[in-house]
This record gives C-alpha cells, structure tokens and sequence, in this order.
C-alpha cells in the first residue's frame, strides 16, 4: 500500500518536471551504461594487460598507459553523467518543494479564518515546511534508482553472457531484495507517521512558547515550559531513534547482499577458473559487474527507505490542500468614493455546534455614522464587526454594504475599501513606516497626518530614527497603548470608507483615547465608523449605539436613550462608569 500510494506521487512529481526529470534520468542512464563499460574494460586490461605480464613476467609503457587511458576515460565520462543526474535531480526536487510550498501557503490565504481557528500554528507551519520537504525527499534518488535500471538490465545481460552460471548469482539478489524491503516498509510507515506528527506537535509547542514570551517570562513559567517542550521533543527523540534503528538494520542489509553476492562468485569462478571453464578475466568481470549491481541496489533502498516519510509527509499536506470551506467571492464592486453604508440581516454564527454566538441579528448603519457596539464580555462584540468586514462568513443570513452582498464582491474589493483595527494589535518586525503603509506607496506627509490622527506623531518623532526606526518583533520596543496607536495609523491612512474599531484603543490613557476619537470625529466625513466599545466617553461620541446581549442586539438607539429605557444597558454602563471613577479616585456616580 505505502509502495503503491508512493509510486503515484513521484508519478505526479514526474508529470509536473517532465524536462527536468528527464534529463536527470538520462544522466542517470549514462552513468549506468558507463559503468557496465567500466567493468568491461576492467576485464579487456586483466586478460590483454594484467594476466600477459604475470604470465611472461613484463610489460610495456604502451599497455600500461593504454590501460590508464581506457580506465581514465571511463572514470571521466561516469564524473560527467554524475553531476547531470545529480544536478536535475536537485532542481527538480527544490522546484516540487517550492511549487507545494506556494501552493499550501495559497491555501492557507483563500481559507476562511474559521479554518484557521481551528488548526493550530505550528501544525500549519509544519505542513508548509517538514512536510512538504518529506513528500519530495524521494525525488533525490528517484532518477538514479530508475536510471540504474538500464545498468541492472545490461549488467545482468553482461553476466549472463560472460558465465550462465555466474550471472545466476545476481538474479538470485532481486528476490532478497524485495523481501527484505517489504518487511522494512510494514514496519516503518507507522513510525514515519507518527514521528510527523510529533514534528508538528513540537512545531506547536514552540511557536506557542515563543509567541508567549512575555507571559512565561511575567508568570514564571521558564521550568513548566521547557518541561513541555522537552516531553513532546523526547517523544519525538524516541519514535525517530526507533526509526533510526530500524533505517540502521535495513541499509546494511540491502548494501550487504551484493557483497554476499560477490563472495559466492569468487568461491564459485575460482572452481570454475580451475576446471577451465572460464578465464580469470571473466570472474574479475562477473565480480566487479556484481559490485557495479551493490550501486543501484543501494539506490533502490535509498528510494525505497524515503517512501514511508514521504506517503506520511504527503497526506498531510494533501488535507491542507483538500480542506474546504473557502470563502466565494463573485464580481461585484462598490463604486464610489463616500462612506459605506453596512446592514446585517438575520446573522446567525456559531463558533460550536448548537452554541450560536449571535443568532438572528439584524443592524443597520447608515452612511458616514459612528456606531458604538456595547455589550458585556463575550456578548459576540469582535464575532459581529467581524461579519460585517467579512473576516468571516455567517452561518446564515447576510450582510450588505451599499446594497451588496458582500459575498457577492470581487476578491480585494472589500480590503480597498474597509480597515479593522483590533485590540491585539499586531506590528511586524519592521520600520515605522513599513508598519504603518504595509509596503503600499503612501507619501510620508500621510503617513505624519495618520500619526497625527491617531497620536502617535509624538512618540514617533521622538524615536531615534523617526519613520525609519525598527521596531522589533511584534513592536516588542514599544508600548501597549504605542502598539494600538500605529495599528490605529496604519487603518486610517489608507481613508477607509468603513472603519470598524474591535475595542482597538483599550489600552491607551482615557485623555489620549479622548484626542484620538474627537480628531477622528472630525475628520471621519467620509467614512463609517463602526467601534465596539465600553468606555462612556467613547459610546457618547458614537451617532447610535447597539447592546448586544443574549446573542443578539437587544437594543438599538442613542446613548441616551439607551441609558433611560434599558436596564441591561444603564447597569453595563454604569459598571463601566463607576469602574473608570474608582481609578480616577472619585466617588462613582449612578446614571439615573
């Protein structure tokens, strides 16, 4: 089965490099003819040069450089086929990886983030990386071991032609060949899978360390970390030595049956020699064209022993590929330039089965308002803005931008015109201005007017090389509040026409949050702003507000009207109140 299932992936590999792979079997091809010509002239130099000079006890220069020419050119023209097999055989190799590489990486991009949600990071980057190494590593060998074919097939033919009895030796190697292989791949596939697995485990579990640096370094969780990373890579450790040891017994093995072979050839054609049956020069011939045989065995082991890696390593990234649930996009367009109008109708979602996070909800904002969506934590805030930008799809209903499904918008259209700025802002490894324009060609007079915006031009100004200073890793040299204020940069310079704010100044002083919403108010006239919130000062500045509770909006009006005819709404934000004035030192003050 795992022969079977690894024949029609290289079969696949060959159909997508058919130059590439031909020209490396070729070389393979000649190496292998050559090398049958090289036992050939092995046999002429014993019997013209090597046996006469025995025999009468003298030589000449002429047979002797005769002989080093022959052999010389030989060994010259094998060099010639070996780097022509050895190169293609790399380039193809290298193209199938990096053709699988961008194809799972594609993948993962058309996948919808509820794929994403539930699959783990480092399972991900193992299939973009080991696995896809693993289902080509055969590729390296393929071309030899079928190369090495034509040099079997002649070989034997040599053999058989020199002594019938002597190349019965060599045919009896291939049926030793098969059932030793066939033992070994029974016992390895289960190995090979699941040190794949564990790669991906261990893969998980670093990402997931490294990813929470801060809070292991904050909560001291060094040694309970390392503990878990040691047991997943001991586990791996363990099942790739078992492994080990069995790849340990199978390539002596293969290499020593032609050795086997060659030993029984000698026992055999020295009798042979002596009755006279045969010449001296034959058995040397036999002999070495059995030692030529123990090259394309090995190279049919080598191919053989990276099978069982390779169905594994193909399997998984073959369910990337197959994964479905991808996002349709159709033709539309949203043409204009003025703030969008959004309205969700009868949005249900849910993140488990039976357990809707909203259900039912329907909302509508207007053009060039600012909505505050306000509700308690875990209320399905993130999931609803989430729907209306299209990060996600619902499981039913839909939602309309400018009287448009928006399922029914060209791929990109969407991203053009809409900017999401969420509470866990994420910076790359990057400049200022590389964060902040993501690559895009925007004049750094908007990039300050963005900063200015968002109140992050002071700070800015004051790093060491302004726009062009480096910002680590996830902007670990900044700030909480820092971190928002460019992620909060980075959406407004491109003038969205739909802004939506998932709780994305949170972390940033109750004054500075107040400049940046009041400047964003004032210069919001072309776009629509929809920001989830729980702070007052920011619901008072929003044009509506909708309470999300119990998976749906409950209400939808003013911040005032909210507060005078909503019980759920005037407690929440009461809480929100009493709780900002506790900080502040102040007694807190009940919203009538």
């Amino acid at each position: 089965m795992t022969l079977r299932e690894g024949a029609r992936i290289l079969v696949g590999g060959i159909r997508a490099e058919p130059w590439v792979f031909s020209l490396a079997l070729l070389g393979s091809a000649a190496f292998g003819v050559i090398t049958v010509a090289g036992a050939r002239a092995v046999g002429y130099v014993t019997d013209t040069v090597i046996t006469p000079a025995f025999t009468t006890g003298t030589t000449t220069a002429a047979a002797l450089l005769g002989a080093a020419g022959l052999l010389v050119g030989v060994a010259l023209l094998k060099a010639a086929a070996i780097v022509m097999r050895r190169l293609f055989a790399g380039i193809m190799q290298f193209r199938l990886q990096a053709r699988d590489r961008h194809r799972v990486t594609h993948q993962y991009l058309r996948l919808p983030l509820s794929w994403h949600q539930r699959h783990p990071t480092g399972e991900l980057l193992s299939n973009a990386n080991a696995d896809v190494e693993a289902t080509w590593a055969p590729v390296a060998p393929m071309p030899m071991a079928l190369g090495v074919v034509i040099m079997l097939a002649v070989s034997l033919s040599a053999m058989i032609a020199a002594d019938p009895v002597l190349g019965l030796v060599g045919l009896l190697l291939f049926p030793l060949v098969m059932v030793v292989n066939v033992a070994y791949q029974r016992r390895m596939a289960p190995l090979a899978a699941h040190a794949q697995a564990l790669r991906a485990e261990v893969s998980a579990v670093a990402h997931e360390s490294f990813d929470g640096a801060l809070v292991v370094k904050a909560m001291g969780r060094e040694a309970e970390e390392t503990h878990r990373f040691a047991v997943a890579a001991g586990e791996l450790r363990d099942v790739n030595a078992r492994a080990g040891r069995l790849r340990g017994l199978f390539d002596p093995l293969i290499e020593a049956l032609p050795t086997l072979g060659v030993l029984a050839v000698l026992l055999l054609g020295t009798a042979r020699v002596a009755s006279g049956a045969i010449e001296a020069g034959t058995v040397v011939e036999v002999a070495y064209l059995l030692t030529v045989i123990a090259f394309p065995v090995r190279a049919i082991g080598w191919l053989l022993g990276e099978m069982p890696r390779s169905v594994v390593g193909w399997r998984r990234v073959d369910r990337v590929l197959r994964a479905t649930g991808a996002m349709p996009y159709g033709r539309g367009s949203l043409p204009g330039t003025g703030p969008l109008g959004a309205a969700a109708s009868a949005l249900t979602y849910s993140y488990q089965p039976e357990s809707p996070v909203l259900r039912e909800v329907d909302l509508d904002v207007s053009p060039g308002r600012v909505l505050a969506v306000v509700g308690a934590t875990g209320a399905g805030k993130s999931t609803l803005v989430s729907l209306l930008v299209r990060l996600v799809d619902p499981d039913r209903g839909q939602v309309v931008l400018d009287d448009v499904d928006a399922r029914d918008l060209a791929a990109g259209v969407l991203p053009r015109v809409s900017a999401v700025v969420l509470q866990q802002a994420f910076l790359f490894d990057d400049t200022v201005r590389g964060n902040v324009t993501l690559g895009e060609d925007i004049p750094d007079d908007q990039v300050w007017q963005a900063l200015r915006l968002s109140q992050a031009h002071e700070f800015v100004a004051a790093l060491p090389a302004g726009l062009d200073t480096r910002i680590g890793e996830r902007g670990t040299s900044l700030s909480g509040g820092q971190r928002q204020r460019l992620a909060l940069a980075r959406a407004v310079v491109r003038r969205p026409r739909l802004l939506v704010l998932d709780d994305a100044t949170s972390a940033v002083d109750p004054d500075v949050e107040q400049r940046i919403l009041n400047g964003l108010r004032a210069s919001a006239a072309g776009t629509t702003v929809v920001v989830v919130a729980h702070r007052p000062a920011t619901i008072a500045l929003a044009d509506e507000v909708a309470f999300v509770c119990d998976a749906t909006i409950a209400d939808h009006g003013t911040h005032a009207e909210l507060v005078a005819r909503n019980p759920g709404y005037r407690a929440l934000v009461t809480a929100y109140e009493a709780q900002a004035q506790a900080l502040a030192g102040r007694d807190p003050v009940v919203i009538p």
